[in-house]
């Protein structure tokens, strides 16, 4: 069929949808509604009884039409009509629209060779989902394993299903009951709706039925999914729990900003292989699993050991293949579970700099892991991401919606890692991870509070110096001292110099370098130490020190000191605490007092450790 009969299709599908949708809105669910609230039971039984076939063929051809446009969510109807009909009428017409729709796109396809852009946009994500189950369960156990995943429009399904050649009594048999845990809960969720407004009920109890009407559902098909179909995959990121985890997460986030991936150069790279990633936002892991939607083979995750270390959460992270590590501190089953992943032909995502991006530059990257890459034998994937850091920055608790760009820049093949040095391979990954968000900006931000929580980085004025008398008002950081104030504009630039969020923190790391022979910081503060294991060990009162010896804590129960040589960075959490690990306890201090000071403990421990390079450096450079 050619491409404009097709279009001519799908357009006509979809204005057929939205008007018959619109008539059952105006002349059954918006009168039925008015009659529930007026409690006029016999006045709601009539009107369904008056609309008759109108409003039962309604219902089932916008069922059916929806899934041939895909791209048209199912809820919309499934829940108006558990509104309108008797919860078994609801199912019925609901069941029956399905399969119509399911038998409409088999002879688009099977007939008329009918090719939908909306499957072909699922197509891979399909695939892939099919490639974890076992070949031998068959092509029918397969669909419904994507009708019980929430993952995937219907109506891909039935187009994947109709491709698959699958004969039409197992096909429609299995939409008929493979779409039935769908429609029921959507159906629940009107009538629970319907019972609210006819009885009254609060708001929050309304909410509350429908959460816990989803919460059941998934729940139930986790366990389905696990138990059934995907045991084979535990420990790997083909399984459910990281499928699952990632659905969630881009609900959550989808509406959030505008994501643009390019993904050109990994859609047929064959896996195993390891991709470096700059690190601007902490939700930059979801904007990798965008990257990674067509890739041959789900990737398996390097995060932060805390994240993961609630027993229930470190569990699901074992069967999720996720890969744990402590931050800054030597852990030496990371190497071995990143070789084991790679050998099973899963890729593995690394974020070298190991921490958020504070001011939209790059950290360097502290663990030069050359050596390490070149040992694994496998391709290096350079990914970027570019306007992460001004839509989620770690200083600000607000998104701004926003344009995020995330792309595979470059692959590195084995043979090239093969055929240079340490030196020249850590080179080359500083300089491609190497990113200033302030240099490259990837959209337009006309929020009028972009400074607001500005002051929790930007601490010191950079124009007299004065500690902690920024403020961020508005689109301006002033600072009470001298009166200086910066005004950020559309493009996240400040009029005038310092021109950028990154330069005015070169400024103030200028200040503090001046000052670092007298360095000497102390504060008082909460301390919550986790165990090794994980779990929550206790929580004290502390005192902490920074000087030119190290890092000093002391508390009633302990005492201890942590050279330079150990520190190469105190990760922080803007304005809350600062964070290290001590004999495999993890330690967070909370000062007690002004606790903006956490950016300037980790920003002179960074400031150390660039000296000590320096001097190192020298050294061999003599030698």
């Amino acid at each position: 069929m050619k491409k404009s009969t097709q279009r001519i299709i799908i357009a006509a599908s979809v204005l057929i949808t939205v008007a018959l949708f619109a008539l059952f809105l105006s002349d059954i669910l918006v009168p039925f509604i008015r009659l529930e609230i007026q409690n006029d039971v016999e006045g709601a039984q009539a009107l369904l009884r008056s609309k008759g076939i109108l409003g039962v063929l309604t219902v089932i051809l916008v069922e059916a039409l929806q899934e041939v446009v895909v791209f048209i969510p199912a809820e919309f109807i499934q829940i108006s009509a558990g509104l309108s009909y008797p919860f078994y009428i609801a199912l019925i017409l609901c069941d029956l629209g399905a399969c119509l729709g399911a038998t409409i796109i088999y002879v688009l396809v099977t007939i008329f060779r009918f090719s939908s852009n909306a499957y072909e946009k699922n197509e891979k994500k399909i695939e892939k989902l099919a490639a974890r189950v076992k070949k031998d369960r068959g092509t029918q156990l397969l669909l419904y394993l994507l009708f019980i995943m929430p993952l995937i429009p219907f109506g891909a399904i039935c187009y994947y299903g109709s491709y698959s050649k699958i004969k039409y009594r197992r096909y429609i048999f299995t939409v008929a009951t493979g779409v039935i845990p769908s429609i029921v809960t959507s159906n629940l969720m009107g009538m629970a709706a319907r019972y609210f407004i006819g009885n009254d009920l609060p708001l929050w109890l309304l909410i509350l039925i429908i959460v816990a009407l989803a919460g059941i559902l998934l729940a139930v098909l986790f366990l389905f999914l696990n138990k059934v179909f995907l045991r084979q995959n535990a420990g790997t990121p083909d399984s459910v729990f990281l499928t699952g985890f990632f659905a969630l997460l881009h609900r959550f986030c989808r509406c959030r900003q505008r994501l643009h991936v390019d993904d050109t150069l990994i859609q047929d790279l064959p896996a195993p292989y390891v991709a470096l990633c700059n690190h601007q936002s902490f939700f930059d892991m979801y904007y990798t699993d965008r990257l990674f939607q067509n890739a041959k083979a789900s990737p398996s995750y390097v995060v932060n050991r805390h994240f993961v270390s609630h027993p229930l959460v470190r569990k699901a992270g074992k069967r999720a293949g996720i890969i744990p590590k402590k931050l800054f501190y030597p852990d030496a089953s990371v190497p071995l579970q990143i070789m084991r992943m790679l050998k099973k032909g899963y890729p593995v995502i690394i974020f070298p700099e190991a921490r958020l991006s504070v001011d939209g530059r790059s950290y360097p990257i502290l663990d030069k892991s050359a050596a390490f890459y070149r040992r694994l034998n496998v391709d290096l994937v350079i990914v970027k991401i570019r306007g992460s850091y001004f839509t989620k920055p770690k200083w600000r608790k607000r998104f701004f919606r926003s344009d995020v760009c995330v792309s595979a820049e470059r692959v590195v093949t084995k043979e090239e890692i093969a055929a240079m040095t340490d030196d020249e391979l850590n080179r080359l990954i500083d300089e491609a991870l190497s990113y200033d968000a302030s240099t490259d900006p990837v959209g337009v931000y006309k929020q009028k509070d972009k400074a607001k929580g500005l002051e929790n980085i930007l601490y010191r004025c950079a124009d007299c110096g004065a500690l902690y008398t920024t403020k961020g008002v508005g689109n301006e950081l002033v600072c009470s001292a001298c009166g200086k104030a910066h005004r950020l504009n559309e493009r996240y630039l400040f009029d005038g110099e310092p021109s950028s969020i990154g330069a005015y923190y070169a400024r103030i790391k200028e200040w503090e370098k001046a000052e670092l022979s007298d360095l000497h910081l102390e504060a008082d503060v909460d301390t919550a130490i986790y165990h090794d294991t994980g779990r929550y060990r206790t929580k004290e009162k502390g005192h902490c020190t920074l000087d030119r010896n190290g890092f000093t804590y002391r508390s009633a129960r302990e005492s201890f000191t942590i050279g330079f040589e150990a520190l190469p960075a105190l990760p922080f959490s803007v304005n809350a605490e600062f964070e290290t690990y001590r004999n495999g306890d993890l330690f967070y201090f909370y000062p007690t007092e002004n606790r903006r000071q956490v950016v300037r403990w980790a920003l002179i421990v960074d400031l150390i450790k660039e000296l000590r390079d320096e001097e190192s450096g020298k050294t061999k450079d003599a030698d």
